[in-house]
């Protein structure tokens, strides 16, 4: 029988994560401080836990997935957190907390006898559906060799090495790609719609092109054109991300001249839209500064 697992943070992501670790035959120990999300666990076939500590008391690994480091380092270090759990030897993080906030992590966690896999994912809720997530692992060799096959049902596991936060690193310079093509998408496909272009014909040509990038693979056709903004992600964690990324790189001493009006784009949309919105909805805000210009699939058109 698999090893029993615990699981704590059920949201966007992690409650699929932990249904697929459900799945592929892991017994699961799980706690989320919504009662809702904890239950779609429990009805799938999860064991409810009464608190953080409560976890970690009964298992030797847990896995996390949270929405920012400050809740992560809380769940990991707080008092009643994961590092005060009797049993517990292992935290892998599924969660983005950039490098040095996982490195802090990692030493603290050190002090209590406990190991730090720093793994941070990638592909958005439906790779966490499907379980086709790049998950990118930094912590002790011989934990990647034991719990690489768990990992392999949430989606496709890299070792990146031993260095905690190296994990975080790779992740958070793969969102700033994923953010910036993104900007750059929309600006381009706002100009082809203030010019008449058909945005469907520019799928297609840009997919066939050197211009390709998943912004114009997946989000622009599933959520943009359909003008449901509903591709899963929020603007503030892409915020989060992209202003993660350009401290980290701050930190190095290293410049990101088109990072900078990158992030600005993210944040200008988190004001407009809220923590909660889609970050799809920022091509909406792009739109109205080109005079009210709308990317909108014409085959999908209803009739007049």
């Amino acid at each position: 029988m698999a090893e029993r697992l615990g699981f704590i943070g059920l949201g966007a992501m992690g409650l699929p994560m932990a249904k697929r670790l459900l799945g592929g035959g892991f017994p699961l120990l799980a706690f989320d401080q919504n009662p809702a999300a904890l239950q779609a666990l429990v009805d799938a076939g999860a064991e409810a836990a009464t608190s953080i500590k409560d976890v970690a008391d009964n298992v030797e690994c847990v896995l996390v997935s949270l929405p920012t480091p400050d809740v992560v380092k809380i769940v990991a270090l707080g008092e009643g957190g994961v590092c005060e759990g009797s049993r517990v030897k292992t935290f892998i993080d599924l969660s983005t907390t950039g490098p040095r906030m996982a490195e802090s992590i990692a030493t603290g966690l050190a002090e209590h006898d406990i190991a730090q896999m720093d793994s941070p994912v990638s592909g958005g809720v439906g790779g966490a559906e499907k379980g086709t997530l790049a998950v990118m692992v930094a912590g002790p060799e011989a934990l990647w060799d034991r719990y690489k096959p768990a990992l392999e049902f949430i989606g496709k596991p890299f070792f990146v090495g031993e260095t905690p936060g190296h994990g975080q690193m790779i992740k958070l310079l793969n969102n700033y790609l994923s953010a910036t093509a993104m900007v750059a998408t929309a600006e381009a496909f706002v100009v082809g719609a203030k010019a008449g272009l058909d945005p469907d014909v520019m799928v297609e040509v840009i997919c066939a092109g050197s211009g390709m990038n998943t912004a114009v693979r997946d989000k622009f056709p599933k959520s943009i054109l359909t003008r449901t903004f509903d591709y899963g992600f929020r603007t503030e964690l892409m915020h989060k991300d992209v202003k993660l990324a350009m401290e980290e790189a701050e930190a190095l001493g290293v410049p990101m001249w088109v990072g900078q009006p990158v992030k600005q784009w993210w944040a200008y949309s988190l004001a407009r839209g809220g923590n909660q919105e889609d970050f799809t909805h920022m091509v909406r805000y792009m739109e109205e500064q080109a005079g009210g210009v709308e990317i909108r699939s014409r085959r999908n058109a209803p009739k007049e």
